[in-house]
């Protein structure tokens, strides 16, 4: 396996020089490619006019489409380019169509805005909610998923990785479950893109949904869809308009055949092209280069805070990644991020509010998050170690 540059990578990380930036969970650091590609569609908008540096830059935006297929194992049809990972996960969810008596199967690490559109849709449909229980590993139980789905099941979806923990779900397995069912997978893969190797053949799903600002270190502003040939006709978006389908008569449109139905016609053409830039400079390092170097530094400080009198590791999961979650006894999790933060250290806090399914079975109401990434070394971890309050 080649191995990171991280000395080049920091050189074009301008943030390394102000901060140990340990929160790429929330938003990465962007390299400089990404800001200068960005800046540069900016500049030319401002000397030749929006449409005409879209038109001039039509070649790169495209570029966007392929290259979000490669790191997906996708073909570029299947790619829709959002504004952010909720609006791709809304528009795929909410193109299924409901009726009363059907089941979603989830899991217990589910997002708050995940969870809270499965509630919408059972109050407005009669929809059933079913969280399927943890193994003994913190991880959904694939068995227990198995027993759960019959004939009313219309949909699995699954968070790859949450946001409030290092787990991640075996999302393959999964999407063993759901195809051997005949049912439609969405898996929510915000935190694990860009961070670790993602392949929807060998997962099996049919919707999958990321944003560009992560583990990508793509702008802020930036998000797609993968949407599955094989399910693609079934699905007709909640908003249509000129882009996503065409009015081809005084009372009739046909909704446009491949994934960008999904979007709509204004977009964020700069970002589009920064998205681009940001997964061409991912996958020139190597996703499995890339996964391996996190994993290590997560675990790294895993080892370290455990070391710690009064500080409690929240990770679970057979498998972990590069999000680490933890408390300081006696002290509240959002006063420890902002000693961290005075210290030039950014970490952030998960709240029970965003992961009910996952946080009130644990008795847990926040965890201090630090989310590592490959331009992350040794030297920043011993940082936040030491910067660690005592335990009161």
């Amino acid at each position: 396996m080649a191995l990171i540059d991280v000395e080049r990578v920091r050189r074009e990380t301008a943030g390394v020089a102000r901060v140990v930036h340990l929160n790429n969970a929330g938003a990465s650091l962007p390299p400089r490619p990404v800001v200068d590609a960005v800046i540069g569609h900016l500049r030319l908008e401002e000397q030749i006019g929006g449409y005409e540096a879209a038109a001039a830059q039509a070649g790169r935006i495209e570029h966007t489409y392929d290259a979000l297929a490669r790191l997906v194992g996708a073909g570029r049809d299947d790619i829709a380019v959002v504004e952010n990972a909720t609006r791709a996960w809304d528009m795929a969810f909410h193109s299924l169509p409901w009726a009363e008596g059907d089941r979603i199967l989830t899991a217990r690490a589910e997002y708050a805005s995940n969870a809270i559109a499965f509630l919408q849709t059972a109050r407005r449909h009669g929809v059933r909610v079913d969280v399927v229980p943890d193994d003994a590993h913190g991880q959904l139980d694939v068995d227990a998923l198995r027993a759960m789905v019959d004939e009313r099941v219309r949909l699995i979806a699954i968070t790859h990785v949450p946001t409030q923990g290092g787990l991640v779900n075996p999302a393959a397995e999964i999407g063993e479950v759901a195809r051997q069912a005949g049912v439609v997978y969405l898996l929510d893969a915000c935190q694990s893109i860009g961070q670790m190797p993602v392949d929807v053949g060998e997962i099996g799903c049919d919707l999958l949904t990321a944003t560009g600002r992560k583990f990508l270190r793509a702008p802020r502003g930036t998000g797609f869809l993968y949407c599955s040939p094989r399910i693609r006709e079934q699905l007709e978006p909640p908003f249509l308009d000129l882009h996503a389908a065409t009015w081809t008569s005084a009372d009739g449109y046909q909704v446009r055949g491949d994934a960008r139905r999904f979007e709509n016609w204004e977009t964020y053409c700069a970002g589009k092209i920064g998205l681009g830039t940001a997964v061409d400079y991912a996958l020139d390092l190597g996703l499995d280069a890339i996964g391996e170097r996190v994993t290590r530094l997560a675990a790294t400080l895993r080892a370290r805070l455990r070391t710690l009198p009064g500080v409690r590791v929240h990770d679970r999961g057979v498998r972990q990644c590069g999000i680490v979650t933890f408390t300081v006894e006696g002290h509240d999790s959002q006063d420890v991020a902002r000693a961290l933060r005075a210290g030039g250290i950014n970490v952030s806090v998960s709240v029970a509010d965003h992961a009910r399914w996952d946080f009130e079975p644990r008795s847990l109401t926040s965890v201090v998050r630090a989310s590592v990434h490959y331009y992350n070394t040794d030297d920043e971890i011993d940082r936040l170690v030491d910067a660690l309050p005592a335990p009161a």
